[in-house]
């Protein structure tokens, strides 16, 4: 029994669980690879998406185009590298809620408060008048 232990093979090994044994094999046969051509797509449009990025820079738009397009392409980027290169996509539906959704409010509350900050100063020009 100590050779056992000693060589490797375990405690299942010694009470001969075949079934446990079974179930380990199964699970690491359902071991899921994704192809390399999945990588390579990804791989080519966050190329396209960095290019357009900085396509708004060369043709020179200006103002809230030119941000929200930036803005638009990045979290494009940064939605594939989160979904394929961290593998977000095959994660469990509660697991995605818990990386998306955070920042998705920080957002919601963001705007909330440029919103409630805008109607403050309104308030106060209103009230107070243009200032000295």
């Amino acid at each position: 029994m100590a050779e056992a232990t000693a060589n490797g093979l375990g405690q299942h090994a010694l009470h001969g669980d075949h079934a446990h044994d079974a179930a380990t094999v199964a699970v690491a046969e359902a071991h899921q690879e994704h192809p390399i051509k999945l990588y390579l797509v990804v791989w080519v449009w966050l190329f396209i998406l960095s290019t357009c990025s900085y396509l708004v820079d060369y043709f020179g738009l200006h103002g809230y185009l030119r941000w929200s397009l930036i803005l638009i392409f990045m979290i494009l980027k940064a939605g594939l590298i989160v979904a394929v290169f961290m593998h977000m996509a095959w994660e469990r539906l509660a697991l995605a809620y818990a990386i998306i959704l955070p920042p998705i409010l920080v957002l919601v509350f963001t705007m909330m408060m440029v919103f409630e900050s805008d109607y403050t100063l309104f308030t106060r020009i209103t009230f107070f008048g243009a200032g000295p």
